[in-house]
């Protein structure tokens, strides 16, 4: 009897200690995915955004940069009647801890839906010492957003300048043709497209550059 209680007591103590493994294995599995997600989240968050226009953020999804797309509406399909021109307006800040001018080189651009244009902003560093800077965007109203492509652009990219260094930045967009088909974006004759530089910092988890500020004090992926 007492050789069974022992071996009984054996099993038993095996079982728990499988048992105790398996829930360790499980745990430190789901700290190390919640870990890497975390370092993810802002990567992953910017390109779910550019791929749907989420917040306000314009579209960067290269499969609608079709050439097909890229003819200009002159005619709105709903009406039969001439598309009109959309108003784009171009807004540039700077934060106050970067010692930058930055301002756009148009005021505005008319387009017509599945129009290509170019626009430019200039930067420049007024200070001694040279800098790195990211831009970050928005497009507004943000309705608009899934509409809004952009082809090139200079934004989430760094941007070093020496010091009194100035320099040309271009954008290169076009409004897709398919907002002429939704409703809800029939009342839309102005966008404006906003960009604000920041000085940039080395996140020290992942090593990559980021804004170094905080952005939710400042219209990014807003409304304006």
């Amino acid at each position: 009897m007492a050789e069974l209680n022992r071996e009984f007591q054996r099993r038993q103590r095996d079982t728990y200690k499988k048992r105790n493994q398996s829930l360790f294995m499980y745990s430190a599995a789901t700290i190390i995915f919640a870990v890497g997600f975390t370092y993810a989240a802002v990567p992953l968050y910017r390109a779910f955004c550019s791929a749907t226009g989420f917040s306000g953020t314009p579209l960067t999804d290269p499969s609608r940069f079709e050439p097909s797309r890229l003819v200009p509406a002159y005619l709105d399909p709903s009406t039969n009647r001439p598309a009109k021109r959309i108003r784009v307006t171009f807004n540039a800040d700077a934060s106050d801890a970067i010692p930058w001018t930055f301002t756009p080189q148009q005021k505005e651009i008319y387009v017509l839906p599945g129009e290509t244009a170019l626009a430019f902003y200039t930067a420049k560093n007024k200070s001694d010492r040279d800098i790195i800077g990211i831009a970050t965007y928005n497009v507004a109203p943000d309705r608009i957003a899934p509409y809004f492509a952009k082809v090139e652009c200079f934004c989430f990219e760094e941007q070093k300048l020496i010091a009194g260094e100035e320099v040309d930045l271009p954008i290169f967009f076009f409004i897709d043709s398919d907002v002429l088909d939704d409703p809800s974006v029939k009342d839309v004759d102005d966008v404006v497209l906003s960009y604000t530089f920041f000085s940039a910092r080395r996140n020290p988890k992942n090593g990559q550059l980021e804004p170094d500020t905080d952005l939710s004090k400042y219209q990014v992926g807003k409304d304006l």
